[in-house]
């Protein structure tokens, strides 16, 4: 059974998902060797893992989008479970209200997202109809989130000290470092040399370019754990209408929610989705109010409560939440799958 140091220890990883086990010893108070015994235990139960994605937001090319699938009667089941393998789907959520799942879905262009949704989701067996926002621009990424495991000393303990900036060489495509995120989407915390073997590129080179890609933003490493770690939840979509002149301070405080765990401006049916995870249905309600006494003139277009994950930026879940595989994440054209 699962205990405090167990989400203590996801937190810290929320924080710095490759930290060394020395490092996070002394803010949580045990030796290294038990650490890293936890993390071997979690991560082998599938209740915690360290995965990594493109950040479409910094690598200035590619969008997402968060796309609205209804399904015929009976097959909601089977229309997730097909689109679960596809690698242009990060993450599918079974939800609550008009529609019956929920993906995010990053593509190269608009005619590649055209061409996946028609000749892609429309051909899956059961799948009705879909609705279609794009994301304009994340303002709070899910990496960010944590459970409040950690109090404020600890967290100053673990955050990383500030590199200097290094950017990603303009000459090199984004292309040429899926092959290395790929390989960290299926084990986030994979040491250098086995990243080189499976990359086939030098350990020297990988080294250097994770650290160019975690500096420059482009590349997310993110800690997820499943609810036998962090107890059940409540995720919940909100889809949000603000006034275009008060869109920055509405987005600024909401992304500033302990509870938010993504916050997107969009185009589409609402200019503002906001996922806030949860422990109960009465602080949903408590923080629609606070929104809407904050922002009057702010209208909820749509709530739609998670049911149930089936896959979350990239990783397969059981019904049950934990992890049981992992699908590439792969926005462009040609998959590059790594074994």
């Amino acid at each position: 059974m699962n205990d405090e140091l167990d989400l203590a220890l996801v937190d810290a990883l929320r924080m710095d998902p490759r930290a060394p086990w020395s490092k996070l010893a002394g803010p949580l108070g045990v030796d290294p060797a038990t650490l890293s015994r936890r993390w071997a235990r979690l991560e082998a139960d599938g209740d915690a893992w360290v995965t990594c994605y493109p950040s479409a937001d910094r690598i200035g090319r590619g969008l997402t989008a968060l796309v609205e699938v209804e399904c015929r009667a009976g097959r909601v089941a089977e229309v997730a479970a097909a689109l679960a393998g596809h690698p242009q789907v990060a993450s599918i959520e079974v939800v609550t209200g008009g529609a019956d799942l929920l993906l995010t879905v990053g593509a190269g262009d608009r005619a590649g997202l055209a061409g996946y949704l028609l000749e892609q989701v429309s051909a899956v067996p059961g799948v009705e109809r879909t609705r279609t926002s794009l994301v304009e621009r994340t303002v709070r990424e899910g990496s960010r989130w944590s459970d409040g495991a950690l109090d404020a000393e600890q967290r100053r303990a673990i955050a990383e000290q500030p590199a200097a900036p290094r950017s990603a060489p303009a000459s090199r495509q984004i292309e040429e470092d899926l092959a290395l995120m790929q390989a960290l989407g299926g084990d986030g915390r994979m040491p250098y040399a086995e990243l080189a073997e499976r990359t086939g590129l030098p350990a020297s080179t990988v080294r250097r370019r994770l650290a160019e890609l975690r500096d420059s933003g482009r590349m997310v490493l993110r800690c997820d754990a499943s609810p036998r770690v962090t107890g059940h939840p409540l995720g919940a979509m909100l889809w949000l209408e603000a006034p275009a002149g008060r869109l920055e301070e509405a987005t600024g405080w909401l992304a500033g929610l302990p509870q938010a765990r993504m916050c997107a401006v969009t185009v589409g049916p609402a200019n503002l989705a906001l996922y806030l995870v949860v422990h109960r249905t009465s602080e949903l309600r408590r923080l629609e109010e606070e929104l809407t006494g904050r922002f009057p003139d702010l209208r909820v277009r749509d709530r739609m409560v998670t049911l149930r994950t089936v896959k979350l930026v990239g990783r397969l879940l059981t019904p049950d939440g934990r992890s049981c595989g992992y699908v590439p994440i792969d926005p462009w054209p040609t998959p590059r799958a790594i074994g």
